[in-house]
């Protein structure tokens, strides 16, 4: 009778396990998407495999001055440090998930004491029971118990180790954070030293164009004595210097506050930044190798850091569809628990232990249940948006810098040949106008052509090395 009793209990048991399987793994449907890898094939003319990207920073960018600023801020850059710690939280929430799904185990020592009224159901009985020939039972009854505990989810459905290596894709794509963000960094601080660069070539300029414009005052001022010209090309020639020397006290404030960014990239006090502006309108573009597309997959940390993310968020959805399925749980304990410390540790009487296992299913009420796996669901397809955005955006920041790249080359002869032509401009005026045979305004006129489009040259220049440092940034290099 008792054999069909446990026999009929399995069968119930049984039964039950297989109506909560049927029921949870019954759960919500997935929205299939499947992200877009593919590239395009025009972004490379040529088969050519080399990439500029994965040529070191130090290389590419060949002033030692530059060299030593991004150096320092590499180092000290707060943004930078403050996602290196980041990287430090990802790499503890690894690990947390990874000591989930090994069984917990804990050491408990415990001691109390109970006192029974002599008049109760229970004091009675204690008085009249006997636990060691000859004793009655102490009251107070003291209790004192040294115990291992442990607990342990079998994880049956990979809901926690895919909960883990969910974490480690996470962690990854920090890292590519922090690399993206190196590149960023280095593209910023190599933008703006050129544009210092820049600066300081066209206060130079403007010195020189008002020494040049201080002379052609003086020979306004003796042509008006010999009254060949009036006050008027006086005062205008006045202005002109005036408005080029207000235009220079313009300039000194840009250069102060580049060299303040450049300090606060570095992550230090304002401080003149050490640089040779000379040699900056020699500079040299070396030619730029694009590669092939697949390569901007594998350089680019944004990209890479999307892929990161992306992976990261389909191991939720498995991770949130496990919830719908039975948990399996193991419970148990080993100790002594005795009355008294002198018996604590005899076995087998003072030895105690414990064994259970535990089948949970949410069975009614399921809707948080299910708002985590619909929210883990649209969360992958947002991270699958997300991963394609960053291949468009790349291929397009790319297919940008290389066009800008040669237009910015043709501008920049033909501002060389206009500089050329307006400078010589500069003396042939003044001879034509000690002659008469120009008068003052053409002096001026040609005067102030030459000093924009010597500026415009210099901005020009100054693009040219953005539009480097950009593809650079733009192919994903500097991070390795």
């Amino acid at each position: 009778m008792k054999t069909t009793t446990k026999f009929k209990l399995l069968n119930y048991l049984f039964v039950l396990f297989a109506s909560l399987l049927y029921v949870e793994c019954s759960g919500p449907s997935l929205i299939k998407r499947t992200e877009n890898k593919q590239t395009p094939q025009y972004f490379s003319t040529s088969q050519d495999t080399l990439s500029s990207a994965k040529i070191r920073w130090r290389d590419y960018f060949s002033d030692n001055d530059l060299s030593a600023l991004i150096d320092t801020a590499l180092s000290k850059n707060q943004e930078l440090n403050i996602l290196l710690q980041e990287i430090n939280i990802a790499k503890n929430e690894v690990r947390a998930r990874k000591g989930v799904y090994l069984p917990f185990v804990g050491l408990g020592v415990g001691a109390g004491t109970d006192k029974t009224g002599l008049y109760t159901s229970k004091g009675v009985s204690d008085e009249a029971h006997e636990i060691i020939p000859g004793n009655k039972t102490p009251n107070p009854l003291s209790d004192f118990m040294v115990r291992l505990n442990t607990n342990w989810e079998i994880d049956i459905w990979k809901k926690l180790r895919n909960s883990k290596k969910s974490a480690i894709h996470s962690y990854l794509s920090t890292i590519e954070g922090k690399n993206f963000m190196v590149t960023n960094l280095i593209a910023e601080i190599a933008n703006s030293y050129y544009e210092l660069l820049a600066l300081d070539n066209q206060l130079e300029i403007l010195n020189k164009n008002i020494e040049i414009q201080k002379n052609a005052l003086e020979i306004i001022k003796f042509e008006k004595q010999s009254a060949r010209v009036t006050e008027l090309a006086v005062k205008k020639f006045e202005a002109e210097v005036f408005k080029n020397q207000s235009q220079q006290f313009y300039i000194k404030q840009k250069i102060t506050e580049t060299e303040n960014k450049l300090n606060f990239l570095a992550g230090r006090f304002p401080q003149p930044i050490k640089r040779k502006s000379s040699d900056f309108m020699l500079i040299s573009i070396d030619s730029i190798h694009s590669g092939i597309p697949s390569q901007l997959l594998e350089n680019r940390p944004d990209i890479r850091q999307a892929e990161q993310q992306l992976t990261a968020a389909k191991l939720n959805v498995k991770v949130a569809k496990a919830e719908f399925y039975p948990s399996l749980g193991i419970r148990g304990g080993i100790g002594y628990q005795a009355f008294n410390v002198k018996y604590l540790l005899q076995t087998p009487q003072s030895l105690i232990y414990s064994v259970a296992g535990d089948l949970v299913a949410p069975l009614i009420n399921r809707n948080a249940i299910k708002a985590n796996y619909y929210s883990a669901n649209f969360k992958q397809i947002q991270a699958m948006y997300n991963y394609e955005r960053s291949i468009l955006n790349a291929y397009i920041e790319v297919a940008n810098q290389l066009s800008n790249l040669n237009n910015l080359k043709s501008s920049f002869e033909l501002k060389q040949k206009q500089v050329e032509a307006l400078t010589q401009s500069i003396d042939i005026s003044t001879i034509l106008f000690k002659s008469a045979r120009a008068d003052y305004m053409e002096v001026l006129m040609t005067q102030r052509d030459a000093l924009e489009s010597k500026f415009e040259l210099v901005e020009t220049k100054m693009l040219q090395m953005h539009s480097k440092v950009n593809i650079y940034k733009a192919l994903g290099g500097g991070w390795k």
